[in-house]
């Protein structure tokens, strides 16, 4: 053989060799990449070649598959209720990623999960029968907040305060998941609802942070009286009124100007939500220990999961001393989402001791075989001692009684709350957010509930927390202590 041909065969073994390792590479390497790119319509495909796994609620199903007819994704989700649960389910979609419930148990909703395989699947490499998702929610405690709110822009949370379990999430106005199940038709619903004002695809109670108002005075109250700067919510404190912000020339005024707020005690401020008391009291324990006392609810938590991941309720820091006065009335650069502030109440009433929050209860298998049980792993923090907490819901209740909060008083249940009205806008042009936060006992069963109204047909005078948001978690205490 000369030279020309062994050089040539040499190149040509080698040109082999490198396919050979590019195939390889591609094969077991770029292979895995593009299986699970979310372009790639066999995954889809294969998603959707059989039903899928159920979300639960009280024992029934408020999902479903049905057949589809003329494609190869055989099946498609469907909802019950759709508008009423989409807060907690969210959307698993044929054209688009699953979100809320849907999203973070795909794998085992789709029988993909590796807990869900037999020995037979893994030898026959057989899809898995999907599991389930059990919920904590409460279809009477959903559908009152849902109904109460209305046509209301807004958003209710529920939880149990001695076990965690969220009883109701709801977000207004919603959408029916079932418009972006399917591909052929997902595109033009996805299209409307990204441009209706009203953002209907977003989970307000647990992902819009709006500034809490009054109600972040509670947390106030919590950090003064763990602090020792007051030893009881009736002792009097060296309020001026009104209050001059430290560092400036500006008085801040109270939103009744007869109500007795000069040196008032907690209990008469919360009552009658004196702003410079706990502007203040903020200004008095230092913008540090009212952070230390709102991280402890779970404000600036960025992995705050339930297991919806929530977006974070922020208390900012390195403010000036008028800021900080500022943050003590829920304003300035203070933001809650209203399983925050549902957080806060559930504390105070369950002692201090605030019990992990969970929508989930539990996940099975297809034949109902526990995969895990959530609430076995709640984990509890104290927030406060039960001293403290139960001072707060004395106070608490005052308001309800014979304060700003007498719209969500319930005949045979003791109740406490507290409203808020936050600004909105530059110099307060835009309609105030109306807030309210509470909790109620009756018997064995108790409650905790925020409410958020970010926007109503309600004249801007009547935006109040006891005007608009107070009935809704009435209705909503109401449902769950049945």
């Amino acid at each position: 053989m000369n030279k020309t041909i062994r050089r040539a065969s040499v190149f040509t073994l080698l040109l082999v060799f490198a396919l050979l390792i590019r195939a390889t590479w591609v094969q077991f390497y770029d292979g895995k990449a593009l299986a699970d790119d979310t372009k790639n319509r066999r995954n889809a495909i294969k998603t959707y070649a059989d039903p899928l796994g159920n979300i639960i609620v009280a024992g029934d199903s408020i999902t479903g598959s049905a057949a589809t007819k003329g494609s190869d994704l055989k099946y498609k989700r469907t909802y019950k209720d759709g508008k009423l649960y989409a807060a907690v389910t969210g959307y698993a979609s044929q054209a688009y990623a699953p979100t809320q419930l849907e999203g973070i148990y795909q794998d085992l909703l789709d029988g993909t999960d590796s807990r869900l395989k037999t020995v037979l699947d893994t030898v026959t490499d057989k899809r898995a029968d999907p599991g389930n998702v059990v919920t904590t929610i409460d279809p009477d405690v959903q559908k009152a907040a849902y109904d109460a709110l209305g046509d209301k822009k807004g958003a209710a949370v529920a939880i149990d305060p001695a076990t965690g379990r969220i009883l109701a999430v709801v977000s207004t106005p919603s959408y029916d998941p079932s418009s972006l199940t399917d591909a052929n038709t997902a595109g033009t619903a996805w299209k409307k609802l990204n441009a209706d004002s009203d953002k209907p695809l977003t989970n307000r109670a647990l992902r819009q942070p709006l500034p809490p108002g009054s109600t972040f005075k509670l947390v106030v109250a919590a950090a003064a009286l763990e602090d020792g700067l007051y030893s009881s919510v009736d002792e009097k404190t060296k309020s001026p009124d009104p209050y001059t912000l430290p560092g400036t020339t500006r008085d801040l005024s109270n939103e009744n100007p007869s109500a007795p707020c000069e040196n008032a005690s907690i209990r008469t401020a919360l009552q009658y939500s004196c702003n410079n008391v706990f502007a203040k009291m903020a200004v008095n324990l230092g913008q540090d220990k009212v952070k230390a006392m709102a991280e402890k609810f779970g404000f600036n938590d960025s992995a705050q999961d339930v297991p919806v991941r929530a977006y974070t309720s922020v208390y900012p820091s390195d403010m000036d001393r008028s800021s900080t006065a500022l943050t003590g009335i829920g304003q300035y650069d203070v933001t809650a989402t209203p399983l925050q502030m549902a957080m806060v109440s559930a504390a105070i009433a369950n002692g201090g001791k605030l019990v992990s929050p969970h929508m989930v209860s539990q996940i099975t298998d297809s034949g109902g075989d526990v995969l895990k049980n959530y609430d076995d792993g709640t984990s509890t923090k104290e927030i406060v001692s039960s001293e403290t907490a139960g001072q707060l819901q004395s106070a608490m209740q005052t308001v309800v009684e014979k304060g700003t909060g007498t719209n969500a008083q319930i005949p045979g249940a003791t109740v406490g709350g507290k409203t808020g009205t936050a600004q909105h806008g530059e110099n307060n042009s835009k309609t105030p957010y109306a807030w309210f936060t509470s909790y109620a006992k009756a018997g064995s069963k108790q409650v905790a509930v925020a409410v958020m109204v970010e926007q109503s047909n309600a004249a801007r005078s009547e935006v109040s927390g006891n005007g608009l948001a107070a009935p809704v978690a009435k209705a909503v205490m109401q449902a769950a202590l049945k």
